[in-house]
């Protein structure tokens, strides 16, 4: 336990230093500030403290993440308020001249600048016939060490239907959390310099971003952004369990919003801990729920990467209804067929049209979907990868 205590004091310590480092003021002040902070979360958490049988019902691991979320909460309180006082600056400023895009193929890697990518486009494993993905990971990510990049860069490989383009924001969400949280909004509006540069060769109705944790965020400036610029939505952005901490809606940081993009589909993974709990798109799926911690796992640092592992077992070819959701207010609900619609599908082949809350289990380990064939997902182990 003292281990992902140690998780949280470490989110703490890197949200907070940028606002050691440029202010003056008691150190004292500070902590009794925090203190009262997570007092009152405390407060308002004990009053809806749900019934030993709710408890019961909703399992070990949603009890067990109660106490990150509390803390989390307070993390964020105390960051926006940070972020809105206008005195912090993040002192690694994105530079349009230092991002890439890198095309992805089964055997090969081609980086271009963000201002070159033109070139990118031309490149003869680039297929203007088929459609684009653009991917944009989380903090303390860069394209060189990101699992999520890795394997969503694989699953589309194996579809062999799209060009898999990732973002190299070189080391700009590599910093202190504060400092990449304060660079999303720039970070996009230098990908939509690119963008507007891809539709000069592929229709916007054929591109997709997606993005995880403060990628999420850094995708939706990057469509409205590009629709400052083109007067044209980008059809689809996927946001992966997009980050909480520091971005609240109407604050300085609001990060990803409805109508960045035509259609917005959003998984919570890790809700009210690092991932944000409410709607943020216009459909949002809460796979196991809305506790922090979905079965089989026991910090929110494998809960929060939950959202990109679930995307990408659907985007396997035969494998896209893996996952099926149904509008309703909670899970509990949902399993007690409380909420009788359609069931959806949640990720690659989610309708465009839907809209509102839906909810889903899962599975405590792979295949962590209900309906994917671990069988067949086994078959396809080395699909996407190089063969030669």
């Amino acid at each position: 336990m003292s281990y992902y205590y140690g998780q949280i004091c470490q989110i703490i310590f890197m949200i907070s230093l940028p606002y050691i480092c440029c202010l003056s003021f008691d150190f004292d002040d500070v902590f009794v500030s925090l203190k009262d902070v997570v007092i009152g979360n405390g407060k308002n958490v004990i009053s809806s403290i749900p019934t030993p049988d709710t408890l019961f019902r909703l399992g070990i691991n949603v009890v067990a993440g109660l106490p990150f979320e509390v803390v989390l909460s307070a993390v964020n309180v105390v960051c926006s308020a940070a972020i809105s006082s206008g005195t912090i600056r993040s002192r690694i400023t994105p530079d349009l001249n230092k991002m890439n895009f890198q095309l992805r193929t089964a055997c090969n890697k081609y980086e271009y600048p963000l201002l070159s990518s033109s070139e990118l486009w031309n490149n003869p494993e680039f297929d203007r016939n088929k459609s684009v993905v653009i991917y944009a990971s989380g903090f303390m990510s860069t394209i060189t060490n990101s699992s999520s990049i890795d394997e969503l860069s694989k699953v589309y490989n194996c579809r062999d239907d799209v060009n898999f383009v990732a973002v190299d924001a070189a080391n700009f969400v590599d910093t202190l959390y504060t400092w990449s949280a304060l660079n999303t909004d720039e970070i996009g509006k230098n990908i939509a310099v690119g963008l507007v540069e891809l539709t000069k060769i592929v229709p916007v109705e054929n591109i997709h971003l997606i993005g995880h944790s403060l990628g999420a965020h850094i995708m939706g400036a990057a469509g409205r952004n590009f629709y400052y610029q083109t007067g044209k939505l980008i059809p689809r952005i996927t946001a992966l369990d997009p980050a909480k901490p520091c971005f609240n809606e109407g604050q300085s940081l609001s990060g990803l919003m409805r109508g960045d993009a035509e259609f917005i589909d959003v998984i919570h993974s890790d809700p009210g801990a690092l991932g944000k709990r409410e709607p943020t798109g216009d459909i949002d799926f809460y796979p196991g729920g809305l506790g922090p911690l979905p079965k089989g796992c026991y910090d929110i640092g494998c809960a929060h990467a939950r959202s990109w592992q679930y995307y990408a077992e659907t985007v396997y070819q035969g494998n896209e209804m893996s996952y099926l959701g149904v509008r309703c207010t909670s899970l509990i609900q949902a399993e007690e067929g409380k909420c009788p619609g359609p069931k959806v599908p949640m990720g690659y082949a989610v309708p465009k049209y839907l809209k509102g809350n839906y909810f889903l289990d899962v599975n405590g380990e792979e295949p962590f979907g209900k309906q994917s064939d671990a069988g067949f997902l086994e078959s396809k182990k080395n699909c996407g990868t190089c063969q030669n």
